[in-house]
């Protein structure tokens, strides 16, 4: 079993009209309700608790969920209390709060292929024609490595034991989550260049990783691209309406 946290703290440059991007509305209900639900669903999920404005979130989730964490601060910030209020007994799946089209098989086969790699840290990554053939209507961001053009998950799966010692450099490397470059310089220059000459591997990049945050890490190859598709324009929130009313 694990326990689930999902993040729902207050987005400044949202697009999408609300103080917390998961309160937005999709088709007569907040887009964090069917997070939660799916996430509720899941066999091999125990206590599911939410961080973010509590005075916004806790009406609405107050009875779904085991509590709604106070959490003001920056993801990192919340994460940290999220973990301090679920302890350190069992992993931790850690979800963002706008990726409505997530669905209990895409979590239940993640979590499975989480606990095979036997690892503290493990991000899921979805295939480019994989999730256009899904999604062909939403924009993504790709990295192209050797293997592969993939784009990054929404969600992961941690050692709760590691995340205190793994914070400031988290901090960093979730600054530049959606800039390739400035991540990979963070990684080392070398695979900065292995990136620019199309020669960087998956294992490459999982033992990088794994050195800076002195952990195990492993990127879990996802054939789910519901993992992947956040909610962060309008056309998205548009496209996301469609496809549940479906």
């Amino acid at each position: 079993m694990v326990n689930a946290l999902i993040l729902a703290g207050e987005d400044h440059h949202s697009q999408l009209g609300t103080k917390v991007k998961g309160m937005v509305d999709i088709n007569g209900k907040p887009m964090i309700e069917y997070i939660v639900h799916v996430i509720k669903s899941c066999k091999a999920i125990d206590r599911v608790a939410v961080v973010g404005p509590r005075d916004i979130l806790f009406p609405l989730l107050g009875e779904l969920v085991d509590d709604v964490i106070d959490g003001r601060g920056s993801i990192i910030e919340n994460v940290m209390q999220g973990v301090e209020y679920l302890g350190q007994d069992k992993n931790i799946l850690i979800c963002a709060s706008d990726i409505p089209m997530l669905t209990v098989e895409s979590i239940e086969d993640f979590l499975e292929r989480c606990i095979h790699a036997n690892a503290d840290f493990c991000y899921p990554i979805i295939e480019k024609s994989v999730n256009e053939a899904v999604f062909p209507e939403i924009e993504r961001t790709y990295t192209r490595v050797k293997e592969g053009i993939f784009t990054g998950g929404n969600l992961f799966y941690v050692n709760p034991k590691t995340v205190y010692k793994c914070c400031d450099q988290a901090q960093e490397l979730i600054a530049y989550r959606k800039n390739v470059f400035k991540m990979a310089s963070l990684l080392g220059w070398k695979i900065l260049l292995l990136l620019l000459t199309r020669k960087l591997t998956i294992i490459t990049a999982e033992k990088r990783f794994s050195q800076i945050f002195g952990i195990k890490a492993k990127a879990i190859i996802s054939n789910y691209p519901e993992l992947a598709n956040d909610i962060d324009k309008v056309s998205h929130l548009a496209y996301a309406r469609q496809y549940l009313k479906n």
